[in-house]
């Protein structure tokens, strides 16, 4: 990411870039600020929030494009409300990694740059010290933002931020009659396709608030996110949401229910409620689509169907049943569809009936899509189910030794999530079954 944003390495070495990524220098040519913003928080209404603890640097012009910086945890901020703007070493951590590891599995996220840590204490559940992540993204616009304007009844502002968006991420919705419709049509299709990506690699994000929710349909604000061990469709990995709100199997319907949020706050601009809902309409058709995409691929298929769909629904059903790792279950797939021996994939399932059956129907479908042309491609498979995913107990064990100052285990986890897809036998361990302690981590809104 440094070298992206055009950083050299040795200057990595500098006080300066020590005292700049601290917070405490600004960097030459930026102008930092914090920016208001409203939202949804677990379904309520929230009213103002805004960035309690998150400093936008400014933009850096890359080869790829514009990208902002921003600090999480510099300090206090106007909208840091009862907080101290600070951030924890902990959440720091996981933000770094998974912001990284997600970016390596080709899902839309926001990027991490580096992690400042200090000895300073900071309260939470217990006193932990101060960190300072630092992420990059082209834009940290959220939902939001949308309904801080619409709902204070500014919309001379509203107007302003949506020709910004506009003009600046989505300019095909220029030529469309109804631009700001055309915009919520634009960011309805990127998070169908966000949210068939996160359910198809098992990520829980865990605080889908439409504070949450970027405009650019990009994986933002890591906190109490989990991926799945044990298949659980009803799997909740916050602790703070005693209503399983954000639950694995709800994130699809939730994600709809913010995008008629970003709708109503658009509905000053769109004009008739009924041309908002025309164009929220097609996400009940194009996230089950993507989906299934997603899935084939998983099944090392290049082309979804009914039967696929079918096949991949039983399979689920199954793995959840027995409660099957859900990253090893699909890597040892792959390696089946690559040319292994099945008996890996059967070894997983006390029900031998059901996993037969599924194996049998999987010969069957593949037989069929072959006479088409369509055959079953194994390098697909294992280029759609990584090796390794960021388990909640690898970050804990990363976190643990950074607290007695020893990144190594960080530096060594970061390298192997950068390659996913890869097979890494030096640290077979870490794609391995987790630990039975790891189920008793709990992870909350705390950070």
């Amino acid at each position: 990411m440094a070298r992206e944003l055009g950083l050299e390495d040795e200057w990595w070495d500098s006080r300066e870039a020590l005292e700049a990524f601290s917070g405490n220098r600004p960097l030459a040519g930026s102008q930092p600020l914090a920016s208001v913003y409203s939202g949804h928080q677990f379904g309520v209404w929230a009213g103002q929030l805004g960035d309690g603890r998150a400093i936008l640097l400014g933009e850096v012009d890359t080869p790829g494009g514009s990208m902002e910086l921003q600090f999480k945890g510099s300090g206090l901020t106007p909208y840091s409300r009862m907080g101290d703007g600070r951030a924890v070493l902990r959440s720091s951590i996981r933000e770094f990694l998974c912001s990284e590891a997600m970016h390596a599995l080709g899902i839309p996220t926001t990027r991490a740059l580096c992690v400042t840590g200090s000895d300073q204490p900071v309260r939470r559940e217990t006193i932990e010290t101060a960190a300072v992540v630092t992420r990059a993204a082209p834009s940290f616009i959220r939902f939001g933002h949308f309904e801080h304007f619409s709902h204070g009844n500014m919309p001379e502002q509203l107007t302003a931020l949506t020709d910004f968006v506009i003009d600046n991420f989505y300019p095909d919705c220029r030529e469309s009659d109804n631009p700001p419709a055309a915009l919520l049509g634009a960011v309805t299709k990127r998070t169908a396709s966000l949210l068939a990506d996160w359910q198809a690699v098992g990520f829980c994000h865990g605080v889908m608030n439409t504070d949450n929710m970027s405009i650019l349909g990009l994986t933002i604000d890591y906190g109490p996110f989990q991926f799945l061990d044990g298949f659980n469709p009803g799997h909740i990995c916050n602790h703070s949401d005693t209503s399983g709100r954000y639950a694995y199997n709800r994130q699809p319907q939730v994600a709809y229910w913010n995008l008629f949020a970003l709708a109503q706050a658009l509905l000053p601009l769109i004009g008739e409620p009924d041309d908002a809902m025309a164009v929220l309409e097609p996400y009940k058709t194009l996230f089950p689509a993507e989906l299934d995409r997603r899935m084939a691929a998983k099944l090392g298929l290049s082309r979804a169907s009914e039967d696929s769909r079918a096949l991949c629904g039983d399979i689920l059903k199954l793995v959840a049943s027995e409660r099957t790792d859900y990253p090893i279950f699909w890597r040892r797939w792959a390696r089946y569809v690559a040319g292994e021996s099945a008996d890996t994939v059967r070894e997983l399932f006390l029900d031998q009936p059901g996993i037969e059956g599924c194996l049998q129907r999987f010969q069957q479908l593949s037989a069929q899509q072959t006479q088409t042309g369509h055959p079953p491609d194994g390098d697909l498979a294992l280029r759609s189910n990584p090796s390794i995913v960021l388990r909640n107990h690898l970050a804990e064990q990363a976190i643990a030794h950074a607290r007695q100052k020893d990144f190594h285990m960080l530096e060594e986890l970061l390298a192997v999530l950068e390659n996913p897809f890869a097979e890494h036998p030096a640290h077979s361990a870490w794609a391995g079954f987790p630990p039975d302690w790891a189920s008793s981590i709990q992870i909350s809104c705390s950070s």
